[in-house]
């Protein structure tokens, strides 16, 4: 799917086009020599465009420029070719160069793609928003269809995700706020591009992170665009990824909501809701965590309300990022019991996941039967309810159908016989899986 700008009017690939030179890569030829040295140093004898494609670099007009200036301050050497051309041309370091590398590496060790300005991600970031997205009734349907699920609920998810703000999923646990709040995802469509790392005062900050970015599938009959009569190419410093998607759950810490420093690399991983901007973050199990409920409050107080975060570098300096995701809160404690109406008023949307009914009960364990091909005899679900429910004033919970069945098939593989739904499965299964005292 061609991602569009916020505005619609053109594809987002046409802010962020190849660089043609050095200056319109925003970074200074000091640096790109610095860190053009700092690979070689480490990696010898490689070719110009296995340089060009560490670095994320184009050749033409922009590497070349570099290679040239290193070659002619003697910091670089050629020692053979991989190919015909200056593109196969080989570099290894030169004596002088080693002393430079090893300056550049003792102010940080980052070798990789080179960066972008944090203030062309911080553009890239607003004119990919998600609260640009609107979904639709057959677009929520169609991304629960997997649920069983009230048509209260449903109508309520969709205003909340249009919103592209916060929403509250709460409830007593086992009905499936997890599950509806990975679902969310399904309903963001589309691609963002995001950088593999940002610049700010010559610090270097990881975006793109390989465990919570999806790289999108290129389509070979979607070309990269064309544009001036000539073949358009985005800039390759920056990755094409479904919307992000990030779950957290108890490991959560007041650090990981900040950058974290690497006193080794001495650079920044950029913290999750930063990974998360266009996309989606999920704060699964709220309170449990270790911080508290209003330590987050306190932290987030101003990105929730302003949609802007404030980090802080190790030299004291703040920056301003954009806080552009769907943050979603699940929990089956009480929302009141966990923060302030200050905190509350902020979350856009409220939405209670409370135990199923009888009907969507039965529903549910319909799907899961055909599932785990088992037959379903309408007096087996009566006597399910009646002896393991109603009789012990148990709640239904959206997650027992699928819970008691592997329990069935468990018992049944241990015996030997085809699993169903008899008297005697159902309270074998029951008293294996209820834990009553």
């Amino acid at each position: 799917m061609e991602a569009r700008s916020s505005t619609g009017a053109a594809p987002i690939e046409s802010f962020i086009p190849e660089p043609r030179t050095v200056e319109e890569t925003g970074l200074g030829m000091g640096y790109l020599a610095d860190l053009t040295l700092k690979l070689i140093y480490y990696k010898s004898d490689m070719s110009s465009m296995e340089i060009s494609a560490a670095l994320a670099l184009p050749f033409v007009g922009v590497l070349e420029k570099v290679l040239e200036f290193l070659k002619r301050e003697e910091l670089v050497e050629i020692t053979g070719s991989k190919g015909f051309g200056e593109r196969g041309y080989q570099y290894s370091i030169a004596g002088k160069g080693s002393q430079r590398a090893l300056q550049a590496l003792d102010r940080d060790q980052y070798i990789g793609p080179a960066p972008v300005l944090l203030e062309l991600y911080n553009q890239m970031v607003l004119k990919q928003s998600v609260g640009d997205l609107k979904v639709g009734p057959d677009d929520v349907q169609k991304s629960l269809s997997h649920l069983v699920l009230g048509a209260e609920t449903i109508n309520k998810l969709g205003p909340a995700i249009n919103s592209g703000r916060s929403m509250f999923l709460y409830g007593p646990p086992g009905n499936g706020k997890t599950v509806i709040a990975k679902s969310i995802i399904r309903m963001l469509k589309g691609n963002v591009y995001i950088p593999h790392t940002v610049i700010v005062d010559g610090q270097i900050i990881r975006v793109f992170d390989e465990l919570n970015h999806r790289r999108a599938e290129e389509s070979s009959a979607s070309p990269q665009g064309t544009g001036g009569g000539g073949q358009f190419r985005t800039d390759p410093r920056w990755v094409k990824i479904r919307r992000p998607e990030i779950l957290v759950g108890g490991e959560l810490g007041l650090a990981n909501l900040d950058l974290i420093f690497d006193p080794i690399s001495k650079t920044y991983e950029a913290p999750f809701q930063m990974k998360a901007n266009n996309g989606l973050f999920v704060i699964d199990d709220f309170g449990r965590q270790a911080l508290r409920p209003q330590d987050l409050l306190n932290r987030w107080i101003v990105p929730l309300e302003l949609r802007v975060d404030f980090l802080a570098l190790q030299t004291g300096k703040k920056i301003e990022v954009p806080f552009d995701e769907l943050i979603v809160f699940s929990t089956n404690l009480d929302p009141r019991d966990l923060v302030d109406d200050a905190f509350l008023r902020r979350i856009r949307h409220k939405l209670k996941i409370d135990f199923p009914d009888e009907k969507i009960f039965f529903q549910i364990m319909q799907r899961e039967c055909v599932a785990h091909d088992i037959e379903l005899p309408p007096e087996a679900f009566v006597y399910l309810i009646q002896r393991h429910y109603f009789s012990q004033n148990r709640p239904l919970r959206a997650c027992h159908p699928r819970d008691l069945l592997d329990q069935i098939q468990d018992i049944s593989t241990y015996l030997g016989v085809r699993p169903t739904l008899s008297k005697q499965s159902l309270d074998a299964a029951c008293d294996s899986y209820f834990a009553d005292i």
